[in-house]
């Protein structure tokens, strides 16, 4: 069974569909971002602090591939994960690519930046992101779901997105 993989802006909403997705699919979820932090049994504001951006990427593509080998999964990557064509080539291989599009002023409005190295509290830094990658997600993604209403969305959002899966799986 093909995997389930979800890209977008930090605080779109990749861990809050992750966790719906998986238990009514009833698949495993995997986060890209626990993931590197059980393997270095370290933060990721701590990875960043210690060996940067560069070398928070060179542990985020080892993640990404041991993540893209699994079967039947849902994946929830890290808001950078498009950064590098290595992720994204393995990741699309095994699976299904949606990109949760939620734009910076949406969720400025219900997430802290306070643990995202990346944007620590820069409000305008979050903008810059969205502007830099909206290219990447689009190109990488063979379905984009906007995720711009309340949590009374959320449900219909999940819909769409099981209905692009079952569609994709029965073509695959």
């Amino acid at each position: 069974m093909k995997n389930l993989v979800l890209i977008g802006l930090s605080g779109c909403g990749k861990t809050t569909f992750g966790k719906r997705l998986a238990r009514r699919l009833r698949l495993p979820l995997l986060d890209t971002d626990v993931m590197i932090e059980q393997k270095t049994g370290r933060t990721i504001p701590d990875i960043f602090a210690a060996e940067g951006e560069s070398g928070f990427r060179d542990i985020e593509s080892v993640c990404a591939k041991e993540a893209a080998a699994r079967d039947g999964a849902v994946i929830s990557t890290g808001g950078g994960m498009v950064l590098r064509e290595e992720n994204m080539k393995a990741l699309s291989q095994g699976g299904l690519v949606v990109f949760i599009d939620r734009h910076p002023s949406h969720i400025l409005r219900s997430t802290s930046l306070t643990d995202r190295p990346l944007v620590q509290n820069d409000r305008d830094r979050l903008f810059r992101l969205y502007a830099e990658r909206l290219d990447l997600y689009r190109r990488h993604a063979d379905v984009v779901i906007p995720n711009h209403g309340g949590p009374r969305t959320l449900k219909r959002r999940i819909l769409q997105i099981l209905r692009h899966y079952r569609r994709h799986l029965s073509h695959a």
